[in-house]
């Protein structure tokens, strides 16, 4: 922590309240202040009584359901804020007591002993953009669910689609042809194609808000040069762009793919290494969409007409990046399956290995140094 703050203020943050402890550099046991509104108004009064006489106070909170409100209200008022990851939080395994009081109490101890791990707080454009990409993932889920409820329905009285492909207009066009003894039922089938049609459209009218907001946005010439990778299209692109911001803000390669949880988790001791499947920490929403990528280098290493296109866009130093990454993944993945591996592994090892190539095209992108991937 910074040697010159004087002050260490942990929040536990709630929809109406804020508990808040404060500790004093050095050995000194927190104090509970108490417990204050969730306001502007009563966190600017809280400031004005903690900062005096030129002291450097820091705050700290969990991240929640609350947001970044809190963070950015704090640093309007000039004063340091972190947003601390709960999941690395350390924890007593004996203790069963849990009380906002003791909660803020704890927090700030372990701010002031360094303990705590800050998240990466997105500013306000990033956060729009995020939520847009989160939102149309969620439309994309409802309509899973919707064609899931709309099968089973037809299942169950025995109407069985004989073509070639579901939920193409022949599809529909067979679905209008249906009809059933009772009139009830007859209402059922419409309303359950009715909302299928309906959060279809939802979500292709997300997709295309997607589309023009990144016409703006800052990070589109990252999304332009993830495209380039086979796999990476605009959905994908803005998914890793959205979610993780810069992306030369990690310092090396291997520092996303843990933050991605896409590295091996282990647990050895002494002579003994006993290595299992990716950690899955960090951030979901990326790594599920670099496994579904990973899917791509099943088949040979080739420019499509459509890469091509996607890649003239970019960079020839990008280019090449994309190249060298869709040989060594497409390799890498018969390589794994010829040496025994399930097909969901080595889809999980390029997925890793993928997100090294991302970084390594960020990093060219924002013109930052780093240092490429081996081929």
């Amino acid at each position: 922590m910074d040697q010159y703050i004087t002050k260490y203020l942990g929040l536990d943050v709630h929809k109406e309240t804020i508990a808040v402890a404060i500790a004093r550099a050095g050995r000194s046991e927190p104090i509970y202040y108490g417990e204050i509104p969730n306001n502007a108004g009563a966190i600017r009064k809280l400031v004005k009584k903690v900062v005096s006489n030129g002291e450097r106070v820091s705050f700290c909170y969990e991240a929640g359901p609350c947001g970044y409100d809190v963070y950015r209200q704090l640093i309007e008022l000039g004063q340091k804020c972190d947003v601390v990851a709960p999941s690395l939080i350390p924890k007593k395994s004996g203790d069963r007591v849990k009380t906002d009081r003791r909660d803020a109490i704890a927090l700030t101890r372990l701010y002031r002993a360094g303990e705590l791990t800050p998240v990466w707080v997105p500013d306000k454009e990033q956060e729009a953009i995020r939520d847009l990409v989160r939102a149309r993932e969620d439309m994309k889920s409802m309509e899973g669910h919707a064609k899931q409820r709309l099968g089973a329905f037809l299942l169950r009285h025995g109407k069985r689609f004989t073509g070639r492909c579901k939920w193409t207009q022949a599809y529909f066009r067979w679905l209008e042809g249906i009809t059933f003894e009772m009139p009830a039922q007859q209402i059922v089938l419409q309303e359950y194609v009715d909302a299928v049609k309906h959060i279809k459209g939802r979500v292709e009218a997300l997709e295309e808000e997607m589309r023009q907001a990144m016409q703006g946005w800052s990070l589109a010439p990252v999304v332009t040069g993830l495209m380039a990778l086979r796999g990476v299209e605009l959905l994908t692109a803005m998914t890793v762009a959205a979610e993780l911001g810069d992306i030369s803000r990690f310092t090396s390669a291997p520092q996303i793919m843990a933050h991605l949880g896409l590295v091996p988790s282990e647990h050895s001791s002494g002579n003994r290494q006993q290595r299992g499947g990716i950690t899955k920490t960090g951030n979901g929403h990326v790594r599920r969409v670099l496994i579904e990528a990973s899917w791509c280098y099943r088949s040979p290493a080739r420019k499509t007409a459509q890469i091509q296109r996607r890649a003239e866009k970019t960079s020839e130093t990008v280019q090449a990046i994309a190249w060298k990454a869709q040989k060594r993944l497409c390799k890498r993945y018969w390589y794994l399956v010829n040496k025994g591996k399930r097909p969901v592994e080595a889809c999980a090892a390029v997925a890793r290995e993928l997100s090294g190539f991302i970084w390594a095209i960020g990093c060219e992108v924002m013109g930052k140094p780093y240092v490429c991937a081996t081929a």
